[in-house]
Order: structure tokens, then sequence, then C-alpha cells
């Protein structure tokens, strides 16, 4: 968390250069919990960038978060924001000076929700012209990991057929889109108010809820999909799995069926690792993973900088091609942000919650 000096009014959020606006995540708290602080706007240090944050979003990973549930979240208190767009506004020592100014992009797990923020140069990657910022926004941690869980892990091919779960969601509308631009025929899981506008996107939707979901699944595709996306963790992960066809591949991303458990924040991810590893042993020519986007940073920091990079760019320029839109859900202000996050939280929108200063 950047310094702070005193917690104020939600309503009264300062935008102006000179001040630090902040939004701070006590404890497990429910969305009007949260609390803006006021303080002094950070000074970059080596190899560090200052970020005027333009938009930064909600993620599941906050709605996990707030409830002590993501998996290794820092210790309360700290400022939330999986991620962010914005302007550098200045640079610190051994950094390019004439990068301030550039709209850039940032994946950060925690410390986005604020008017300023320091990065580390080697982190941020530039928004191309002609791209928003709230546009950028969307397709910043959504599209790393939709890009990164298509092309990486599940290495899909024109023709084939995938599983997307949560088809309406942030990542999941970006997964959508990505694997159509690939030529990849996809089938979708989502609530029957979300089934036209997947229709509109060239998606078979399937209820989530319903029974038959495997039933269905086989009939658009006898064989087996190619790939499964699977966010909802628990037997849905299993369910992916026997629905594979010969030679597919599961990618678990997420547990959002356990949020509201009680009990360890590991557990649940430590159960699908386990699946994964079991199945991965079986000789039946299919792959499992958990994804992470953070995954490999720990042991190679430049390889990870340098595929995110990579494949950032190539998300950005998908939305500037059309290829991908960006699918907003709302856009509020940092001081409704107890909003946003009930919004994000109630299942009833498509696409991402974007928050602006």
């Amino acid at each position: 968390m950047n310094g702070t000096d005193n917690t104020d009014n939600m309503n009264r959020v300062d935008n102006t250069t000179d001040a630090l606006v902040e939004v701070v995540l006590p404890g497990k708290v429910e969305p009007e919990g949260l609390e803006i602080r006021h303080g002094a706007v950070p000074v970059a240090g080596p190899g560090q960038v200052l970020v005027r944050m333009e938009a930064t979003g909600v993620s599941f990973a906050e709605q996990q978060m707030r409830r002590g549930k993501y998996y290794d979240q820092p210790p309360f208190p700290f400022v939330p924001g999986y991620d962010l767009v914005g302007t550098v506004q200045s640079t610190g020592a051994g950094v390019e000076p004439g990068l301030a100014g550039t709209r850039v992009a940032a994946l950060l797990k925690v410390g986005g929700w604020a008017s300023h923020v320091l990065v580390d140069a080697a982190d941020v990657v530039p928004v191309p012209e002609g791209i928003g910022a709230a546009e950028a926004e969307t397709v910043v941690v959504n599209g790393i990991t939709a890009w990164q869980m298509l092309h990486r892990k599940a290495r899909v091919r024109a023709g084939q057929t995938i599983l997307v779960h949560g088809a309406n969601g942030g990542v999941g509308t970006v997964l959508v889109q990505l694997a159509h631009a690939a030529g990849v025929n996809v089938i979708g899981t989502a609530s029957p108010r979300h089934h036209d506008a997947l229709r509109e996107q060239g998606v078979e939707p399937i209820d989530y809820r319903t029974p038959d979901l495997t039933a269905r699944v086989r009939e658009l595709a006898p064989r087996g999909v190619d790939a499964v996306f699977d966010h909802v963790g628990g037997p849905s992960v299993v369910r992916s799995w026997h629905l594979l066809a010969p030679g597919g591949t599961l990618v678990s991303y997420g547990s959002a069926s356990t949020r509201d458990d009680e009990g360890s924040k590991q557990l649940p991810v430590l159960k699908i690792l386990g699946r994964v590893w079991t199945w991965n042993a079986l000789p039946n020519g299919r792959h499992a993973y958990f994804f992470n986007v953070w995954a490999g940073r720990a042991l190679s920091k430049n390889k990870f900088r340098a595929q995110l990079s990579a494949d950032l760019t190539q998300v950005f320029a998908a939305l500037k091609r059309g290829e991908v839109n960006a699918q907003i859900a709302a856009q509020l202000p940092l001081a409704r942000v107890s909003d946003a996050l009930r919004l994000a939280e109630s299942g009833t929108v498509a696409g991402k919650v974007v928050l602006t200063p």
C-alpha cells in the first residue's frame, strides 16, 4: 500500500495530480467496507515509473480477496487492483525519460485501485494510439489470461471446437473473440439472459445450470471438445475433463464455485492441482493445466516480462483490428468502487466493470 494519511469520505475523491487517492481493503468486509484514503503522491525510485491511473477494473480476484479467499493475497490492509491503464507521469533513475507521457498498461495483482501507482518500468506495456484507456483496461488481465490459455496452453487450431465456461464474463468474452479470430468453434455456458448476445457472437450457448449439460455438449461435439476453459472449479473440473476429445486439453483457471465457502483459501486450488497431476499421468493423450497468469515470474522474471509484453501487444493488435471488441459492462468512478464491486459480483453483466479516476 502506498503511504496514507487519513480515511476520507467515499464521495470526496480528489483527482488532482498532487494528491494520492487509493482504495484500501481493510479486512474481510462487504463492498461498503472499502475505504478511500488520501496521501502524498509517491516518487518514482530507480527503475520505476509513476503511472497516473486512467482506468482500472474489477476482476474475480478482488471478489475473492475481500473474502480473504484469494490463495496468495497479501495480509490486510492493502490496495486491491489487479491491473491498470494510465499515463506515465514521471520516471525514476535508470529509466528512459522519454517514457513520460506514454499511455501504458500494467499487470500488478494488487495496487491498481489508486490515482497514482508506482510500477517497475520493465513491467509496463505501451498502449497503441487509437485505443482508449477504458477499452484497453478490458483486455489487460482478461486479455493476457485468454491469449495465453488459448495459444500457450491449449494451442488451439482452426477448425477445432472448444467449451468456454462463463462465456459472458470478463475473461470469457475475450476468450470467445480470440478463439473466433483463430477460426475455432465455440460452445459457451452462461445464464439464459446472455444467450441471445452469445448467439450474435457465433457461440452455441448452454445454460450452465442445466442438469444435462454434458449431454448438450455431446450433442454439439459427439467426440468431445478439443479444449475446455473452466473457471468454476470444484465438481465442474471433473466434468470438464470428461468432455475432452482424445488429445484434448483442459485449462482450469479459477475456483469460482468456492468463492463464498468457508475454510482454507488454498485448499480449492490444491484439489485442482492434485487432479491435474493425476490426469496428466494417465496414458490417454489428454492434457490438463491449472493456469495462473503469474506462474513462472518467480522462476524467470525476464522471460515472464517478455511473454507478457509480446502477448499483450498481440491482444492490443487484435483489439485495434476489431477482432476483439472492448466489453465494458459498466464504467464507474473510483468513488463508487463499492457499487462497482457489487455489480461485478451480481453475475448480471457481460464484460468488465471498469473504474476511472
